[in-house]
């Protein structure tokens, strides 16, 4: 009777685990979307140097930019199919949820309440942010805790708003918001003289600065006012979707942390550390599991980069912006970037 009942348990076991195996094949509504347009429609900001810019030619740049193409070198094989879909701050969400966007790569913060009510889920977190303020120098201000009865040029649509709100409230500082649509608008507002400073995320801060008639007429306050972490977000209820998302991101982590870069990756598919191996799909089934070939992860390495050489080339010391790794370098290396284990 023992015997009989293991075997019964067993070969439901098994079973199940067929059917699971069939499930994580077949193509979930929006990979198989994706598929039948043969492109990924992303969701991109309207143009910030670093994260997503379009040059004179419409070729667009920028980690968020190439985290798009990551996932349709992924999908694809093709890191070029990718419709990059610009969106300002205030009509992304609706983007996202009316199905116009796959996903959204769009320099935005994961906050609680986004994820609560707006029925979108945060991937991961690839670039820990947080929110700063720009001021002319002819003020004469050298922190914001100076700022009390300026005047602030925002965005409208995002956090910083609020995030500008509770930092005032807590110093009991005097301000005055004056808010526009798009980030371009904002920083031409800043420049024309309406407002004393400007906010946005310190990367921004800085990038919209060095598109500034005279920059070093400009001087970024040294203070951080909140935390931004920022990511790719997804609409809920397709976990296969986010986990391809979610694993692009860990893959090209995980990739930075074995060595494996654009320039090595033939030579490391001779390697017989077995992590590498299943990282570049030479062992294992992990690219099945997630709808995709076994080697998703190799053809991102080769077509973009692991995720140290993206943040180098768009954020980094060989980048306009030279923003240094600080908090997003790898855990091993002092910083937050901790990919999970790929096994």
């Amino acid at each position: 009777m023992f015997s009989r009942s293991i075997k019964i348990f067993m070969g439901g076991v098994i079973a199940a685990a067929a059917a699971l195996t069939h499930g994580a094949l077949a193509a979930g509504p929006t990979l198989q979307k994706i598929k039948e347009r043969g492109e990924l429609a992303c969701g991109v900001s309207q143009g910030i140097g670093g994260f997503s810019m379009p040059d004179s030619s419409g070729k667009w740049t920028g980690l968020d930019v190439d985290f798009c193409r990551a996932i349709a070198a992924a999908v694809f094989n093709d890191a070029s199919k990718v419709q990059f879909v610009a969106l300002s701050a205030k009509d992304r969400f609706t983007a996202l949820q009316s199905g116009s966007v796959d996903l959204l790569s769009r320099n935005t913060t994961w906050t609680m309440s986004r994820e609560t009510t707006l029925g979108m889920s945060f991937a991961v977190v690839n670039f820990y942010d947080g929110q700063g303020l720009l001021a002319n120098k002819s003020l004469g201000v050298a922190s914001v805790k100076d700022l009390s009865g300026a005047t602030v040029c925002l965005t409208s649509g995002t956090t910083h708003e609020m995030n500008l709100a509770d930092y005032f409230r807590t110093y009991d500082l005097k301000y005055e918001a004056i808010v526009f649509v798009t980030a371009d608008e904002t920083i031409k507002a800043f420049e024309s003289g309406r407002c004393d400073v400007y906010t946005a995320d310190m990367s921004a801060v800085y990038a919209q600065k060095s598109k500034l008639k005279q920059p070093d007429d400009y001087a970024v306050l040294p203070e951080l006012i909140s935390k931004e972490p920022l990511g790719p977000a997804v609409r809920q209820g397709d976990a296969e979707w986010a986990n391809i998302v979610k694993w692009t991101h860990f893959a090209m982590v995980n990739a930075e942390e074995f060595g494996v870069n654009h320039a090595n990756i033939a030579e490391m598919r001779k390697s017989q550390n077995p992590e590498i191996r299943r990282l570049l799909g030479l062992e294992g089934n992990l690219g099945e599991t997630l709808g995709l070939s076994n080697d998703w992860a190799d053809r991102i390495v080769a077509q973009v980069g692991n995720y140290g050489e993206v943040f180098e080339a768009n954020l980094g010391a060989q980048s306009p912006l030279a923003i240094k790794r600080g908090v997003n370098a790898l855990w091993s290396k002092g910083g937050l970037q901790y990919a999970p284990p790929m096994r």
